[in-house]
């Protein structure tokens, strides 16, 4: 009889034995695994923190007790026990479970949390609301990893609460790892105190103003219990240090030294990433193994995510020339700045998506100061199956502010590889190369060059030049193909680099009836924006058709789907575009 199917909510756990809580965690890690490995997801972190989730919901009463997760992808066990077992396994399916907190699926999921080094904020401004309406029945609880406490914004938070006295219970679940092992002064701060009691150390939780409890082990319930009782009872600020394994209870994942399963791809492949061609990331980390071969000046720098940016062999070979930040963009950005006026010249990579984290350091930082930073962001445009806040389709909006910035998006391996080498060329300001989530397929070669401009695709004449973004080209050219089957002349053009707009560029829209654009970014504020602008600016009279994303947060799904119902399918933009050319009657 399975104990899990009698789970419903959090309030059916406290009536579990201790017989009963060890056979309920071995239940949730066999769903864990079953699950996660059909669908893909982050199933490292949630084998971790399965006993620890119990406590926390045995000892707590969410929803009335806030519990939050930082970063909210390891809240798979949350899920299941609120609730939600019985739909775990549409995790990140189109209409199924998102990989994160979300609170349209539950009240039990109050912050929807996946960005990390965010959840203590959240916690201090909970209790500050609690404290100024004079409510004192309700806990603060704040789940964070020591990987995630490697962010400044955390510790930006810890300031705060331990200057305060109000009540916030902090959960540090150090499991040693972030995707890779855990860097820096903090990780080895938190060694020490994992280390023998005799001479350990005073926490620097202590000094914050913060009480401290632990170690613990984090796969003892009742130790835990005990624990997370003992800091409620302190009514004041408290740190529950608990050691977790990651990967716990599945031994392949124990075993797997680079990120112990972190995340893991599902069963089923992705459309598109079948036709043996590499990924856009492999591509990457190919090509600056070889430019760092060449230039003694080239540094690599990585926000806790050395392997899944690419930079793997890179730091294999050049050890001293890799810097691990932890998760800290916004360090990452500064430092390179400061690198760079070293005399050196950093390469930044990141996933788009986390460089929103750190715009401020982009412009004013590394921009202001004409500093040769390159910015490497994968994982751009439409990602899928992560969900909302993990699209990358914030950054050419972002970078279009960015005075003396250059962007280029490239459309397939080769132009990756090109414009790699020319970002790292440049010497007087910074400079960005985005690519997609996937591999890249075939290349798509350009037939022409204009002023810097590849031509993909001549028309036969001057009806329609359709601007292609990076790795929407394919789209591009078959939505020409149908184009020109209805009597239309188009020409495709790839500027690779988006920003600056290229005159080139400028001169061919002024020779056509429409000049539209196609990018995998939001509309607001794009590349298309941009060169719709720049038209203007020449006194062009062609209308600009601009064709991206919806500037709203897109639901899971994966990249295909979310795509198409962003209009960005070869036959949907034909046919707008021969709507917008037909006569009017």
């Amino acid at each position: 009889m399975s104990l899990l199917s009698d789970v419903h909510g959090p309030a059916d756990l406290r009536a579990l034995t201790p017989e009963q809580i060890r056979q309920l965690v071995l239940e949730i890690r066999q769903l864990l695994v079953e699950t996660v490995t059909r669908t893909g997801g982050h199933l490292g972190p949630n084998l971790g923190v399965v006993e620890l989730t119990v406590a926390l919901h045995r000892v707590f009463e969410s929803p009335r007790d806030h519990i939050l997760w930082d970063t909210g992808h390891q809240a798979y066990v949350h899920k299941i026990l609120t609730g939600r077992a019985s739909a775990f396994a549409t995790l990140r399916t189109a209409g199924g479970l998102s990989g994160y907190p979300s609170r349209a699926e539950s009240e039990h999921d109050v912050v929807e949390n996946s960005h990390a080094s965010t959840a203590l904020s959240w916690a201090d401004g909970l209790a500050r609301a609690l404290s100024i309406q004079s409510v004192t029945d309700r806990a603060v609880v704040a789940v964070i990893g020591d990987g995630a406490l490697t962010g400044g914004m955390a510790w930006e938070a810890l300031n705060s609460i331990g200057a305060a006295d109000r009540p916030v219970v902090i959960v540090l679940n150090d499991n040693t790892r972030s995707y890779s092992p855990t860097v820096g002064a903090v990780a080895e701060h938190l060694a020490a105190l994992r280390g023998p009691a005799p001479g350990a150390p005073e926490a620097v939780f202590e000094s914050l103003g913060l009480t401290y409890l632990g170690p613990v082990d984090g796969h003892d319930v009742q130790a835990l219990e005990t624990a997370l009782r003992a800091a409620v009872h302190l009514r004041r600020p408290v740190v529950v240090h608990c050691v977790t394994e990651k990967g716990r209870g599945h031994l392949p994942a124990e075993q797997d030294e680079a990120d112990r399963f972190h995340a893991v791809r599902g069963s089923s492949p992705l459309p598109g990433t079948g036709d043996g061609s590499p990924s856009w990331t492999e591509v990457f980390g190919q090509e600056i193994l070889e430019l760092g071969a060449a230039r003694k000046d080239i540094v690599a720098i990585t926000a806790a995510m050395l392997a899944p940016t690419g930079l793997a062999g890179f730091a294999e070979r050049y050890p001293e020339r890799t810097i691990d930040v932890g998760m800290a963009e916004q360090h990452a950005v500064t430092a390179a700045a400061g690198l760079a006026l070293g005399g050196m010249h950093p390469v930044v990579a990141l996933y788009a998506t986390f460089l929103n984290r750190a715009f401020d350091q982009v412009l004013l930082d590394a921009a202001l100061h004409r500093a040769p930073v390159t910015f490497v962001l994968d994982r751009a445009g439409v990602t899928g199956d992560d969900g909302a806040s993990h699209n990358g389709m914030w950054d050419m909006s972002l970078l279009q502010l960015v005075p003396g910035l250059r962007l280029a998006a490239p459309r397939d391996a080769t132009t990756l590889r090109r414009a790699l080498r020319e970002a790292v060329a440049v010497h007087d300001g910074p400079t960005a190369v985005r690519f997609p989530k996937g591999s890249t397929g075939p290349d798509v070669p350009a037939l022409d060059t204009i002023g810097g401009v590849d031509v993909l695709r001549h028309g036969e004449w001057d009806d329609i030049l359709l601007v292609s973004v990076g790795a929407m080209a394919r789209t591009c050219l078959e939505a020409a193909e149908s184009l020109a089957e209805r009597g239309f002349g188009v020409t495709v053009v790839d500027p690779c680099w988006v920003k600056p707009v290229a005159p080139a560029l400028i001169g061919l829209g002024l020779r056509h009836r429409l000049v539209a654009t196609v990018e995998d970014n939001g509309r607001s504020g794009g590349a298309g924006a941009a060169i719709a602008q720049a038209l203007s600016d020449a006194g062009a009279r062609t209308p600009a058709r601009t064709f991206g994303i919806p500037q709203r947060f897109l639901e899971h799904g994966s990249r295909a789907s979310l795509l198409a119902a962003s209009g960005l399918t070869a036959d949907r933009i034909a046919r707008a575009l021969a709507d917008a050319l037909a006569p009017v009657s």
